[in-house]
C-alpha cells in the first residue's frame, strides 16, 4: 500500500533538480566540444598544397603531363615487404624497363610523421628494390621513374599493409 501511495504522490521537482539537470546537460555538451576542439587542433591539418590558387593555375599543365606519361605505356607492380619496397617496372611491350632513377614517395593519408622517400635500385633480376620498413596501415606511394631527364612513369598508389606484411589495394 505504501508503494502505491508513492507512485501516485511523486516527490516534488524543485529548482535544485532543474539546476542539476541543466548543469549536467550543458556540462556534457561543453566537454564533448572541448574534446573535439582538442582533436581538431592536435591532429593532421588537412593541408594538401600550401597555396590552392597556385595549384589551380598549374592544374592543366599537370593534367597534360599525366596524359603524356600515361601514353608511354609503362606499368608498375608495387610490392611492400619486410625490408622495404619492390617494384617490377615494365614497358609497353611487356619487357622489363630501365630507368636512371626511381623514387617512391611514401605518405600517410592523414599524418606526416612517417612520410619519407625511398630510392629504389635495380637488382640483377630486373626488380627495383628500396630499403625502409613499410609499417602496417594505409599508405599512398607516388612512384616516379626517370630516364635521361625525362619522366617515364609517375603515378600514385593507395594501398594497405596488413599486420603480416601483405598488401591489399
Amino acid at each position: 500500500m505504501q508503494m502505491i501511495r508513492s507512485i501516485f504522490n511523486p516527490k516534488e521537482f524543485t529548482g535544485k533538480h532543474m539546476l542539476f539537470a541543466m548543469l549536467a546537460f550543458f556540462g556534457v555538451i561543453i566537454t564533448v566540444n572541448l574534446v573535439m576542439a582538442r582533436f581538431a587542433v592536435t591532429t593532421w591539418s588537412g593541408l594538401v598544397v600550401p597555396n590552392t590558387y597556385v595549384a589551380s593555375q598549374q592544374f592543366n599543365d599537370k593534367a597534360a603531363e599525366s596524359r603524356a606519361i600515361e601514353a608511354l605505356g609503362y606499368q608498375v607492380k608495387l610490392t611492400p615487404n619486410a625490408e622495404g619496397l619492390e617494384i617490377d617496372f615494365i614497358d609497353s611491350a611487356g619487357q622489363p624497363a630501365l630507368a636512371d632513377s626511381m623514387i617512391a614517395e611514401l605518405r600517410r593519408p592523414v599524418a606526416e610523421h612517417q612520410d619519407r622517400d625511398i630510392v629504389l635500385v635495380r637488382d640483377s633480376d630486373g626488380i627495383y628494390r628500396g630499403k625502409g620498413q613499410v609499417l602496417e596501415g594505409e599508405w599512398i606511394a607516388t612512384v616516379t621513374a626517370i630516364k635521361d631527364g625525362e619522366t617515364l612513369y609517375k603515378r600514385g598508389w593507395r594501398f594497405h599493409v596488413n599486420a603480416d606484411g601483405s598488401m591489399t589495394q
